[in-house]
Formats: structure tokens, C-alpha cells, sequence
């Protein structure tokens, strides 16, 4: 019943959660005799697009295996967080967009011995991150940790339940799939920190950076990391986003452009910001998350034009 509280916030008036509530005790007593019994289906997923800021493919899940979603997060979630590395700041409880960005200005000032020296960042994005995970290496992966087989087969079925080529892929929508991925990628992250023992390192989620004074040592990290990638998770770095260059000349992080001793906002950010407010019906709700997001660079202009936009529309 703790999942099903959980799970419920803000739903409540969504039309599949209204009508699964209302017959709550028998879908969780069925429920409960499936997994018991270990004759649990998982039901196919219903698909649909979102531009988030680019268009992405959604699939979400019935309630009753999204209620399953939730559950199986509660327990495993507290056990896989401990494992993780400091600087994996997706999907995680009191991580995030902003406390990875603090990180990184604070590497920054560390690299650079307080604005001495310069610093060269490798940046680097994955290919297709979810539709490339690989099946059979993540239930290895689960394997590892978990010893009851009970769990693991249920796992390895939710797993089952969606491919984007055979046995590759996981659902952007379910809530499993963001642990799931961040246990197929502490792989990736512990290998960065222990055998390429690279000091300064942070992932979100498909993002991930690493710093350094001397160009060439993140050269050579970026040959190990695309066989270490390719040969033991199958996954491979997006051609057209893998970069070398200097702070000073400014890197695009987590929506921001960063520099020395300021950061801006990535342009395309700025274009689709100010589209969004133009429309009435987004501006007010949108207007306090948008400061919000400026409080973390330099955006007294932008913010400036947003209160204009704001004060238009009233």
C-alpha cells in the first residue's frame, strides 16, 4: 500500500489511475497471487511522442505494472544508490541538473588551481542511450547483486517487455528503466574511477565529462573509454558529440554554456525558453521554473525579458 500512496501523487484525477483505484484491493490482491504464484505478464505498453526539449519516444506502462514499477524501485533503489560514485547525478534522490552543475564549477576551480591553469574538458554523449541497452549484459550485471532468483527472473521479465531491436532497449517511461539504466552504467563509472582513475569525472545520465590540465591524457581516455564502452556495455559515444576543448573557450554542459568565471545559457535553450513563453497558456506556469533555472548562471537579462513577457501577458 506504501507504493500505491506513492505512486498515486498527482495522478489522481488521471482517468487509468481514477479507474484502477477504484477496484484497488482486488488489482493488489491479483497482483499479489501473480508474483506469488510466478505467473506475472507484463502488459504491453502504450506509446506516444513528447518533445522534451528534442521529440522522444515515451512508452508507459498499465498502472497495475507501473504499481509493480514502483514497488520493485523502493526496495532496490536504497541498496543500488550506495553503490553508486559521488558524481552520477540522474535519477538519483537529492542529485539532479543543479548539484551536478555546482560539481562541476567546483572541479573547474579545483583543475585549474583557482583560474591558474588551463583546463581541457573531454565531453562525451552516448548513442542512443536507452534504446542500446543490452538485455542479457544488464540481467548479468543484475546478477552480480541480487541472489534471489526469484527477483531476478521477475526483473529479467520487465526487462523482456520492451525491445527496440532484439533484446536492446528499455522504455523511456517506466521508473524501473532510470535505475536500471544507472545500474548498467555504474559498470562504466566505476571502471572511469578505479582503472582509468580518472580524478575528475561527472555523468548525467548519457552526459558525461572529464577534466583535466593536459589534452593528450584526455586523448588517450577517450580511446579506452570507446573500447571499454563498445566491448563491455555495447554501447558506442555519439559521433558529433564528443569533444576536446578548453574551459576558456567555453563548454556546453547540462543546458549552459560554462566558461572561467561565468556560465550562459546554451541558445538553444534561449530559443525554445522564449517560444514557450510566447504562448499564453505555457507563460504563467512556466515563468517561475525558467528563474528558477537562471538563479544557476548569469541570466539577469534573460530574466529581465522573461518579467517583461510576464507583465505583457497580464
Amino acid at each position: 500500500m506504501i507504493s500505491w500512496h506513492e505512486f498515486e501523487k498527482g495522478k489522481k484525477s488521471r482517468k487509468d489511475v481514477f479507474e484502477f483505484a477504484l477496484r484497488l484491493m482486488a488489482e493488489i490482491f491479483s497482483l499479489h497471487n501473480d508474483l506469488k504464484n510466478r505467473n506475472y505478464q507484463h502488459s504491453k505498453y502504450e506509446a506516444f511522442k513528447i518533445n522534451d526539449p528534442k521529440p522522444r519516444d515515451i512508452h508507459k506502462a498499465s498502472v497495475r505494472d507501473r504499481l509493480l514499477h514502483h514497488a520493485i524501485f523502493r526496495i532496490l533503489y536504497p541498496y543500488f544508490d550506495k553503490q553508486f560514485i559521488a558524481h552520477s547525478y540522474s535519477s538519483r534522490k537529492n542529485k539532479g541538473t543543479h548539484r551536478a552543475l555546482i560539481a562541476f564549477k567546483k572541479m573547474c576551480n579545483k583543475v585549474s588551481k583557482n583560474k591558474t591553469k588551463t583546463v581541457w574538458i573531454l565531453k562525451c554523449d552516448i548513442k542512443k542511450f536507452f534504446a542500446s541497452i543490452d538485455h542479457q549484459i544488464l540481467k548479468d550485471i543484475l546478477k552480480k547483486h541480487i541472489h534471489d532468483t526469484n527477483t531476478v527472473n521477475l526483473l529479467s521479465h520487465i526487462i523482456d517487455s520492451f525491445h527496440t531491436s532484439p533484446d536492446k532497449g528499455l522504455p523511456l517511461g517506466n521508473l524501473t528503466s532510470q535505475l536500471l539504466v544507472n545500474i548498467y552504467m555504474n559498470e562504466f563509472d566505476q571502471w572511469v574511477k578505479h582503472k582509468l582513475k580518472a580524478r575528475y569525472y561527472i555523468r548525467y545520465a548519457d552526459d558525461f565529462v572529464i577534466l583535466d590540465t593536459d589534452k593528450s591524457i584526455l586523448e588517450n581516455y577517450l580511446k579506452d573509454i570507446n573500447i571499454f564502452l563498445e566491448t563491455k556495455l555495447k554501447l558506442q559515444l555519439h559521433p558529433k558529440k564528443v569533444s576536446i576543448t578548453t574551459l576558456a573557450s567555453g563548454v556546453d554542459f547540462l543546458g549552459w554554456v560554462h566558461f572561467p568565471k561565468h556560465r550562459t545559457l546554451r541558445t538553444v535553450t534561449k530559443r525554445r525558453m522564449f517560444k514557450k513563453l510566447s504562448q499564453k497558456e505555457y507563460a504563467d506556469e512556466s515563468v517561475q521554473s525558467y528563474l528558477g533555472m537562471l538563479k544557476h548562471g548569469d541570466g539577469h537579462k534573460l530574466k529581465q525579458e522573461i518579467l517583461d513577457i510576464k507583465k505583457y501577458h497580464h
